[in-house]
């Protein structure tokens, strides 16, 4: 059979390939959906489908290692909400209410927004597992999309009056189904993972059950972790009970301790800061520096689409300026100036790509332009009538501080073009609007049927914590 052949060209190329590097002009060959060569050579007059970058940026992918991709339908709704308020309002109050179909179109708009967005990978931290057919609604909506995901089956039990898991073991049983159906798909655009239910919000007995099934099918694990400064993380009963290490990916860790980042340091978990979220619901600051004086893989993430943006761009913004605020602090405490910056865009672009993969366990597949690898690859600017990327004097310096969804032009996944010329492929845009409209008003209207969304007045995380987390001590905390 005739081989696939497409050329991206014309552009500046950022590999993150330390083999590779930068190419001021360059051009990136892909073969049957891997990239077969990375060269400053003109291939546009090859045999070849060309891709004109048209003096755009190549680069990889952007990879989110953290999205809870079924809320999409919400837009905005969290945008001046804390994190007990979030709590509340979505993942106890709003989450019940949706359907099998909600998920599905909520996965379906959100991974294709992620497209638009150049991010051609996203952990899609699914916590909204009401029935069996939700999980098989979202990993549709995936699966349609056509993006590269890794489907964290979530093990939390949002409150219903006539739960369909009544036991916590049914729910991990049904883990165990849709693994053998993502095993079967087509392809292998679509991996398997178990997002694990928070400390402290089941006995920690069904913890330690999670974690073993996840390393009885060998899949990743995603969990928020140390993100509650009134309670402690649970990370002393992980270490206790010997269910650390390298394949979970820790989310947030921003009100982790001393003895946490140890923890961390010591089992090589992998680290995925949302800014936005914590920035916004008092977190605290990114926790970027930490996770990199600990040695540990870094890695950027949307989090909740209820409030934040879906693109990568966002979240590199406000990372790197936070970190860069965070070490100028100490420069500043000595009643002194910076005389350098400590982070760069091109340490941003790092996190937001190869440091992603090497989180979800993907890195030789993809997160960098590297030839064997899959041809996950976007372009961003500058093209069409979009003014923020004209006059680019440092393209790396262009993509993270002044780049957004807008500027991305061509996408590809595994060779594929999903994005060209700044517009999705095969998407009926008027018809997903009006899908993805009908299930908000849908959740709204059976929501607010029961009563207010947020409650007047709203509890603190203090007292939540006395109502919904009455095990976080159970286990052995003490040393290892």
């Amino acid at each position: 059979m005739p081989r696939e052949r497409l050329v991206v060209t014309n552009g500046h190329v950022l590999s993150m390939d330390p083999a590779i590097g930068e190419l001021e002009r360059g051009s990136v060959l892909v073969e049957d959906g891997r990239i077969a060569a990375v060269t400053s050579e003109d291939l546009s007059g090859t045999d070849a489908e060309v891709l004109d970058a048209d003096g755009g940026v190549i680069l990889p992918g952007f990879v989110d290692t953290h999205r809870h991709t079924w809320q999409t339908a919400l837009r905005g709704l969290c945008a001046d909400w804390t994190l007990a308020d979030y709590f509340l309002g979505v993942r106890l109050t709003l989450s019940p209410r949706y359907g099998p179909g909600d998920v599905g179109t909520g996965n379906r708009a959100g991974a294709l927004e992620a497209l638009d967005a150049g991010v051609t990978t996203i952990l899609d931290f699914s916590h909204c597992v009401n029935t069996p057919e939700h999980a098989d609604r979202a990993l549709e909506g995936l699966v349609h999309a056509g993006i590269r995901a890794v489907f964290a089956y979530g093990c939390f039990a949002p409150p219903r009056a006539e739960p369909h898991f009544t036991a916590h073991a049914q729910r991990l049983e049904d883990a165990r189904r849709v693994h053998a159906d993502i095993a079967a798909l087509p392809g292998d655009l679509v991996t398997m993972g178990l997002s694990l239910t928070e400390p402290g919000l089941i006995p920690f007995a069904d913890t330690c059950a999670e974690v073993r099934a996840a390393r009885e099918l060998g899949v990743l694990m995603a969990t928020h972790t140390g993100c509650v400064w009134a309670q402690p993380s649970g990370l002393d009963q992980f270490a206790f009970h010997g269910l650390l290490g390298p394949d979970i990916v820790h989310v947030h860790c921003t009100a982790c301790t001393e003895r946490d980042w140890e923890h961390l340091k010591r089992s090589d978990g992998r680290i995925s800061t949302s800014p936005e979220t914590e920035l916004q619901m008092g977190m605290g600051r990114p926790p970027i520096r930490r996770a990199l004086d600990a040695g540990l893989v870094l890695s950027l993430s949307c989090d909740v689409m209820s409030s934040n943006s879906g693109d990568m761009f966002s979240q590199m913004r406000l990372g790197l300026q936070s970190a860069r605020a965070d070490d100028n602090d100490l420069v500043n405490a000595r009643r002194a100036d910076p005389t350098t910056l400590t982070h760069s865009v091109r340490d941003a672009l790092g996190w937001a790509t190869i440091g992603g993969a090497r989180a979800l366990g993907l890195d030789d597949r993809i997160g960098s332009l590297t030839p064997g690898k899959e041809a996950d690859v976007i372009v961003v600017g500058p093209g069409g009538d979009r003014l923020n990327m004209l006059g680019v004097v440092e393209p790396a310096g262009a993509v993270v501080q002044q780049a957004n969804a807008s500027n991305v032009r061509h996408v590809l996944v595994a060779g594929r073009p999903v994005k060209r010329d700044g517009r999705l492929l095969g998407v009926d845009v008027p018809a997903l609007r009006r899908e993805l409209e009908a299930s908000r008003d849908g959740v709204l209207e059976r929501t607010l049927a029961d009563g207010p969304i947020l409650p007047d007045p709203r509890p603190s995380f203090d007292d939540l914590a006395v109502a919904l987390l009455p095990n976080l001590d159970v286990g052995a905390p003490g040393a290892e």
